[in-house]
């Protein structure tokens, strides 16, 4: 059996055995070794440590100090102050102590006083005098936006969060907890209402949170995009809860398990639903109350008629954020409707406002109006802007030309082919629009004729069944198109604006590594599109309102890779074309406009955003002299707040007098561009331009918003220049940011 050889344990033993002796007579001779004084046994070992010293004796008297040594030794080891024995510790000294409530004034959750950061609230100024009176749990404390969160943004979000936190916590608007959030696409929307909601979860003046729950109700394409977003800037700091899907059993029982969460520390406290699920399952969440909703491409709620609206409205919360990316620019009654929602009363009743605003200021437009009605028109109409301004934040993306690549926005002119301009004329002679036209009313057939119109300007393959069918306008046409035609090949020889995209494809993919959006508001175009992707072995991925919105994520997410082999991404500019961030192409053709102006800006924006590294280049194609260019006229015009572009082709008759609407049906097929005739630009000498603007005058005014007009000589983008001779007569061109990179 081993023994410890420890010092303690020899001395213990050999004491033992001195015992033993003394008790035995008898001890057998190899049971142990006899050990001398001093350690050692008769063999000559010595078990004693050589490195052990002699303990003095311990005595239980004390040592006697007189007082004043003792206190002169009490206060040596008092002034030595407490340092955490862990080497080059530099955190805190214990100041909080688990189950002990800290005793003093109590602290903001953040350094106000650090460099940077962004103060949303800090409470008033106290005299010495009110400091001793008063109560030290009642105090106010700063509201500070996490570090993590304030370093990364920039000051026009730093100025959008202090917006959003004054108007939801009612210190802009007394009584009033709602706001609009309207910047342009890409000034970082989603990451400012990422930064409140984060703030009222964790923070307040009270020094407790503001709130415990938040709703976020956005288009379902991008529910998976803001728990993406959430997750980027928060990291593992919060666990938001995505529906993105599922059966009708099991969305309740997550809803019922988010609305039952309650306390200081909610597991899951932010969810994010689309506007179809919210409206199937409210009665769930209007069961509860939640602090926050945020409600993102809030342009869906101009009508407060709709069931998502009602559905929305009678949540049970006072804190509303309507995002929306586009300018209110239809009636006042959607302004009504929406700054309703986020401010029930502000404005009044419907009644109300229409009694006090809307017929005033309507009248004060009419042309027949009489000066006191014009005035009084004007005077409401400042009110009415002045209200809604106080809970309304707006800046325009000319903010981003300080961060993103220069972008080159370009309308493209492209003339019909002869077939389609046969077919064109052809149409208006038999269809006759124009005479239907005459008794002042627009008829269906005449809302059909322009879907047929804008149709043919994108290929005469989509009207081919028509043309088959003999229908109205396409009597005979059949016989127009060569001989033996299929609808199963593309032939974009017979489209100027799809020959002009092949060009402009070929070229870029030839020449560059950069990547391409196609958009288009026909799926049919998009059927189109990939007939011609197959034909030229380009790699595609196509998103329209028939994919899944979990494949939708999954889809853009590889395509922004740089390494993704994908060379186009086809965009249904009615399914996915608000709030998707493609920056993996930096090249997008918007193939054909549409009414309204905001559509086409949101599809625009998908390439030009945070995150984009190369130059940006957007061509809007337009077919010379049709009614395309009439709506591209219509969007650039600059209209007051009750006239303005129409959302559907339906609600045409309510904006276009009988004189426009005749114009639509025409085709002018000597002109290079109609629309470069209408504003009678006096910068050009045979469509080149010459010389600079005159100040305020021409293609910088009025109806164009274009910089910059150029023929085939004035090009400087050489994807565009090899085009020109296909089917293009005319480009206006402008850049996002001339001043800052020294474009002339």
């Amino acid at each position: 059996q081993r023994r410890s050889l420890a010092p303690s344990q020899l001395a213990k033993r050999k004491a033992g055995e001195e015992e033993e002796e003394e008790e035995e007579d008898w001890h057998p001779p190899a049971a142990r070794k006899r050990q001398k004084a001093g350690g050692e046994t008769e063999s000559g070992e010595c078990y004693r440590s050589p490195f052990r010293k002699p303990l003095a004796a311990l005595t239980n008297r004390p040592h006697c100090l007189d007082s004043t040594q003792h206190e002169a030794f009490i206060r040596s080891i008092l002034s030595k102050p407490f340092k955490v024995p862990i080497p080059n510790y530099k955190g805190p000294l214990g100041l909080r102590a688990l189950g002990i409530k800290r005793a003093g004034l109590r602290s903001p959750l953040h350094d106000p006083f650090e460099e940077g950061a962004l103060v949303l609230y800090e409470p008033p100024v106290l005299s010495a005098h009110d400091q001793l009176k008063i109560d030290k749990d009642k105090a106010l404390v700063h509201v500070v936006v996490d570090p993590v969160l304030s370093r990364v943004l920039r000051p026009h979000q730093r100025e959008g969060v202090k917006f959003l936190w004054d108007c939801v916590t009612s210190r802009r608007i007394p009584g009033s907890h709602g706001c609009i959030m309207a910047d342009e696409m890409g000034l970082g929307k989603t990451l400012q209402c990422i930064t409140l909601m984060w703030t009222l979860l964790r923070q307040s003046p009270d020094c407790k949170p503001e709130i415990e729950k938040a709703v976020v109700v956005s288009p379902s394409s991008l529910v998976r995009n803001w728990y993406n977003e959430v997750e980027k800037w928060l990291g593992g700091r919060i666990q938001p809860l995505a529906i993105d899907g599922g059966s009708k059993e099991e969305i309740d029982r997550k809803l019922v398990g988010f609305m039952n969460q309650r306390g200081l520390r909610v597991p899951s406290p932010i969810l994010i639903i689309s506007y179809e699920t919210f409206r199937l399952h409210a009665e769930v969440l209007q069961k509860g109350s939640v602090g926050l909703v945020i409600c993102d491409e809030g342009h869906r709620l101009k009508n407060s008629e709709n069931q998502t609206y009602q559905a929305l409205n009678s949540l049970n919360t006072p804190r509303r954020v309507l995002i929306s990316g586009t300018p209110i620019q239809n009636d006042l009654l959607e302004y009504f409707s929406l700054v309703h929602f986020v401010n029930s009363g502000i404005l009044g009743t419907a009644q109300e406002f229409k009694r006090h605003f809307e017929m005033p200021i309507l009248k004060g437009r009419d042309a027949d109006a009489s000066e006191a009605e014009r005035h009084k028109g004007e005077e409401r109409l400042k009110e009415l802007i002045s209200i809604v301004n106080r809970c309304l934040i707006r800046r325009t993306s000319d903010i981003l030309s300080k961060y993103l690549p220069v972008k080159i926005e370009q309308v493209v002119c492209c003339r019909l082919t002869p077939l389609q301009a046969e077919l064109y004329k052809n149409f208006l002679k038999q269809a006759k629009p124009v005479e239907e036209l005459k008794e002042g009313k627009i008829s269906v057939s005449s809302l059909s004729s322009i879907t047929s119109l804008k149709k043919l300007c994108n290929h005469p393959a989509l009207i081919h069944d028509k043309c088959v069918e003999e229908e109205e306008g396409f009597m005979g046409a059949l016989d127009l198109f060569p001989a033996g035609y299929s609808t199963k090949s593309v032939e974009p020889q017979l489209s100027g604006k799809m020959l002009v995209l092949d060009y402009i494809l070929a070229v870029t993919k030839s020449t560059s590594s950069d990547k391409v959006v196609l958009v288009s508001n026909y799926t049919q175009t998009l059927d189109l599109f990939e007939k011609l992707c197959r034909s030229r072995r380009y790699l595609y991925v196509r998103l329209d309102g028939t994919m899944s919105i979990k494949k939708r994520a999954k889809i853009v997410e590889r395509f922004n890779s740089p390494s993704s082999p994908e060379f186009i991404f086809m965009l249904s500019s009615k399914a996915g074309g608000c709030g998707l961030n493609l920056i993996g192409a930096n090249r997008l053709v918007m193939f054909d406009p549409d009414w309204n102006p905001a559509n086409d800006e949101q599809a625009m924006a998908r390439v030009w955003r945070d995150g984009q590294k190369k130059m940006c280049y957007i061509y809007r194609l337009l077919s010379t002299g049709t009614i395309e260019e009439k709506i591209f006229q219509r969007q650039t015009h600059k209209k007051a707040l009750s006239s303005c572009v129409v959302d559907e082709e339906q609600d045409v008759e309510r904006h276009f007098s009988l004189g426009e609407l005749k114009e639509l049906f025409t085709l002018n097929e000597t002109t290079t561009s109609d629309t470069h005739d209408k504003i009678k630009c006096r910068r050009c000498v045979n469509g080149h331009q010459v010389r600079p603007p005159p100040e305020g005058s021409d293609c910088t005014s009025d109806v164009s918003q274009w910089h910059h007009c150029a023929d085939k000589r004035g090009l400087q983008d050489s994807v565009l220049k090899a085009a020109w001779d296909a089917a293009v007569t005319f480009t206006f061109h402008h850049h996002s940011h001339e001043e800052q990179r020294g474009i002339p």
